[in-house]
C-alpha cells in the first residue's frame, strides 16, 4: 500500500487528472440503484493521497497548494457529479427537438458547478493538512460543510450528497435520525478515507480503530433501532388509515401532448376504482402522482364530477395538479405546481403549493438580470410556475394533516418545518417520467425515504412512473410498485409520529461532529508544524 500510495502522489499531469476524475466515478456506484457503498472507500483512500501529492508550486507558498488541492477536489467531484447525473440529460430528449441544444449543459455544465463545492472542501482541508489522521478529519470537516452550502446556495441542490452512500439499506439509515444527512456525510468521509493510513503508517492504528468504531456504531445503532422499530409503531395501532397509490406510468411525451388528456384522466381514474386485493381494506385516501391532472381542475367542473362518481362515500383523492391564480385585470395569470385534496362529493377541501421551484425547469432564477444582460432566448421558457410563499398542510376529513412535498422538495431536509410535528404522515408526489429508465428515480426514491426516518413519519409517496411506496418510519417500504410498473399499492399506515429527534438537534448534532473533526484537524496541523520546526 505505501508503493501504491506513493504512485499515487508523484502522478503529474494527464495521469493525475484523470485518476482524479476516476476516483469521483468510482464513487457514484455507492449510490442507487447500485448502492455499493464499498466504492467510496476507493473513491476518497485515492482523494487523500492525490491530495497529499498537492504541492503546488514550491515557490507559491500556501496559495500555490490551494490552488492544486482545489483542482484536484474539483475534478474528483466532476467525476463524481458526471456519473451520478448523467441522467439528468433525458429530460431534455422528451421534447429534443426544443431543448437538446441544452444536453452539454445538463450532463457536464451542472457537474461542473456542483464540483465547485469539492474543490471548496479540498482547498480547505489542505489548508489544515498533517501527515497523520488529523488530516482526514480535516477532509471530514470540509466536505460536511461543503455539502450544507451546497443544500442552499444559489437556491441549493444538494442532491448525492456523500452521506447517501453510506445509508443504502434501512440498517445503514438510522444514523440519519440523529444526525441528518449533513451529519452522516462528514463521519463517512473520514470512514472512507481511513484506508488512506495504511499507505503513509502514521497514526495508522488510532486512524483505523476511529473509523473501525464509527462503522460499527453505525450499523449496531440501526440494528438496535430496528430491533424496537414494530413496539415503536404498535404505539399508533388505534389510528389506522388506508390509503391506495395509483401508478399510472404515463410516458411523458403523451402527458405534453394535449390531445390525450381526456384519456390520461380517465386511466387514473380506472386504477382509482381497481378492486381490491382479497380480503384488502377500501382505502380511505387515494393519492394520484404530480400534476396528474391534465387540465384546470377549477375550470372543469365535470372532471371534479367524474371524481366524485369514482369516488365511495367518505374517501378522498389527494393528487398533483397545476393550480391558475387571477393575478388582475390585463396581467396574466399565475400557475403554481399544486396537491388538492378532493373529497367523493367533488369539492376541493384543501390545497398546497410548491415553494421550492426547480431553477430552468419550472422558473428561471435571476430572470430579470439575464435579461438585462441580453440574455434572453436562453432563459426563454413557456408560462412557468410561481412558488408559494409559505407551505401549507393538507388537512383530510376528521382533521388530519399530511406535510406535501412536490417532487424534489424532498431532498432538502433543512426546509422542513416544524409544523411537521403536527402531521400524520409525508406525502411526496413527483412525476420523475421525465428520466426514463435511469438512476435518477431511484436516487430521488432514497432520499425521499430518508425524509420518513429523519421525521419519525410514515412516507406516502406517489409517481407517475415509479417509483411509488409507502415507507415506515424507520425508512422500511411497507409496500411499493418498482419503477414503469403500472397499478395500484393499497396499504394500511399508523397516525402517530414516532418519538424522534427533531431537526434543530440534528443540525445542532452536524455542527458538534464538524467541531469536534475541525479541533482535530487543527491539534494535528500545531503538532504537525512543532514537528517540522
Amino acid at each position: 500500500m505505501e508503493r501504491l500510495a506513493g504512485r499515487v502522489m508523484l502522478l503529474s499531469g494527464l495521469p493525475r487528472i484523470g485518476l482524479a476524475i476516476v476516483a469521483g466515478a468510482i464513487g457514484a456506484f455507492a449510490l442507487p440503484p447500485f448502492g455499493i457503498f464499498a466504492t467510496l472507500f476507493i473513491s476518497f483512500t485515492l482523494l487523500v493521497w492525490l491530495i497529499d501529492g498537492s504541492t503546488g508550486n514550491p515557490a507559491g507558498g500556501i496559495g500555490s497548494r490551494l490552488r492544486s488541492a482545489f483542482a484536484i477536489g474539483w475534478l474528483f467531484g466532476f467525476g463524481y457529479f458526471v456519473a451520478n447525473l448523467w441522467w439528468l440529460g433525458n429530460a431534455l430528449l422528451v421534447d429534443a427537438e426544443e431543448f437538446a441544444w441544452a444536453l452539454p449543459l445538463a450532463v457536464f455544465g451542472l457537474p461542473a458547478y456542483l464540483a465547485l463545492f469539492y474543490g471548496l472542501a479540498t482547498a480547505l482541508a489542505r489548508a489544515f493538512w498533517s501527515d497523520g489522521v488529523g488530516r482526514l478529519a480535516a477532509l471530514a470537516a470540509a466536505f460536511g460543510v461543503a455539502e450544507w452550502l451546497r443544500s442552499f446556495v444559489l437556491t441549493g441542490f444538494p442532491w448525492n450528497a456523500i452521506g447517501y452512500g453510506a445509508m443504502p439499506v434501512p440498517l445503514m439509515m438510522q444514523s440519519d435520525a440523529v444526525l441528518g444527512i449533513f451529519g452522516v456525510t462528514t463521519l463517512a468521509v473520514f470512514v472512507f478515507s481511513a484506508p488512506a493510513l495504511l499507505g503513509t503508517r502514521k497514526g495508522k492504528i488510532v486512524g483505523l480503530s476511529a473509523a473501525v468504531l464509527l462503522a460499527l456504531a453505525h450499523v449496531g445503532f440501526g440494528a438496535w433501532r430496528l430491533n424496537v422499530a414494530d413496539e415503536r409503531l404498535a404505539v399508533g395501532e388505534s389510528k389506522k388509515t388506508t390509503i391506495r397509490i395509483v401508478q399510472p406510468v404515463i410516458d411523458q411525451a403523451q402527458k405534453l401532448d394535449g390531445t390525450n388528456r381526456s384519456s390520461i384522466f380517465e386511466e387514473h381514474l380506472r386504477l382509482t376504482a381497481s378492486p381490491l386485493a382479497e380480503a384488502g381494506r377500501r382505502p380511505d385516501i387515494v393519492v394520484w402522482p404530480e400534476t396528474s391532472v391534465p387540465f384546470i381542475l377549477t375550470e372543469n367542473p365535470d372532471a371534479l364530477a367524474r371524481i366524485a362518481e369514482v369516488l365511495e362515500d367518505g374517501q378522498v383523492l389527494v393528487t398533483g395538479a397545476v393550480r391558475s391564480e387571477d393575478a388582475g385585470a390585463g396581467v396574466a395569470p399565475r400557475f403554481y405546481n399544486s396537491i388538492y385534496v378532493i373529497d367523493s362529493e367533488g369539492q376541493i377541501i384543501s390545497a398546497a403549493d410548491k415553494m421550492h421551484l426547480v431553477p430552468y425547469g419550472e422558473y428561471v432564477p435571476y430572470e430579470s438580470i439575464l435579461a438585462s444582460l441580453g440574455i434572453t432566448e436562453a432563459i426563454a421558457m413557456p408560462g412557468g410556475f410561481t412558488a408559494a410563499s409559505s407551505r401549507s398542510l393538507l388537512t383530510l376529513p376528521g382533521g388530519a394533516l399530511f406535510y406535501p412535498l412536490i417532487c424534489y422538495e424532498a431532498i432538502f431536509p433543512d426546509e422542513i418545518g416544524s409544523d411537521i410535528e403536527r402531521t400524520s404522515a409525508i406525502l411526496n408526489v413527483t412525476n420523475d417520467g421525465w428520466f426514463g429508465a435511469t438512476p435518477g428515480p431511484y436516487q430521488h426514491f432514497q432520499q425521499a425515504r430518508l425524509r420518513a426516518v429523519e421525521n419519525g413519519l410514515f412516507l406516502i409517496r406517489a409517481a407517475n412512473t415509479g417509483i411509488s411506496a409507502i415507507v415506515d418510519p424507520f425508512g422500511r417500504v411497507v409496500q411499493g410498485l418498482g419503477y414503469n410498473q403500472k397499478g395500484v399499492i393499497d396499504a394500511t399506515i399508523s397516525g402517530d409520529k414516532i418519538e424522534n429527534w427533531d431537526n434543530s438537534s440534528r443540525q445542532w448534532y452536524f455542527w458538534l461532529v464538524v467541531t469536534i473533526m475541525s479541533v482535530i484537524a487543527v491539534s494535528s496541523r500545531l503538532g504537525f508544524n512543532s514537528h517540522k520546526n
